[in-house]
């Protein structure tokens, strides 16, 4: 398929939707599941995480969710059933995303524990977009 097709064939409404779940599991996982011990892995504080602003933060995040489910949206196709969105949504977040992060990681000389809450939303998020995706 040429790029013209493939941006001809794009389910918007899905890719906006598989945005906005990533954007669900991050508040989610860095919030009630994984939010204090992401804290300690990195050292912030509430004071700290209050100076931000979260306008942006929030604003640049879903648009950055956007940007990544569009990508996996041309990366699986039209033809693409919610099985194969899963799959290659979970190979995409593990064999991508995690072992990247994981290089950056032992260069930078971070934390395991880190790794394992940022690399396991990258998966969870990426996995739960693919499906979406190949679901519509």
């Amino acid at each position: 398929m040429d790029m013209g097709s493939a941006f001809a064939n794009i389910n918007w409404l899905s890719v906006i939707v598989a945005s906005i779940s990533s954007f669900l599991v991050g508040g989610i996982w860095y919030g009630p599941l994984f939010g204090k011990a992401w804290m300690v892995a990195f050292g912030f504080t509430e004071t700290f995480l209050r100076k931000r602003s979260m306008s942006k933060v929030f604003g640049l995040s879903l648009l950055l969710a956007f940007v990544a489910a569009l990508n996996l949206e041309l990366f699986i196709g039209v033809d693409a059933n919610m099985s194969y969105g899963l799959v290659a949504g979970f190979l995409a977040g593990f064999g991508w995303v995690a072992t990247l992060l994981g290089i950056l990681y032992l260069f930078e000389n971070r934390s395991f524990k880190g790794f394992l809450i940022n690399a396991g939303y990258c998966i969870v998020a990426l996995t739960l977009m693919g499906g979406i995706l190949g679901a519509w």
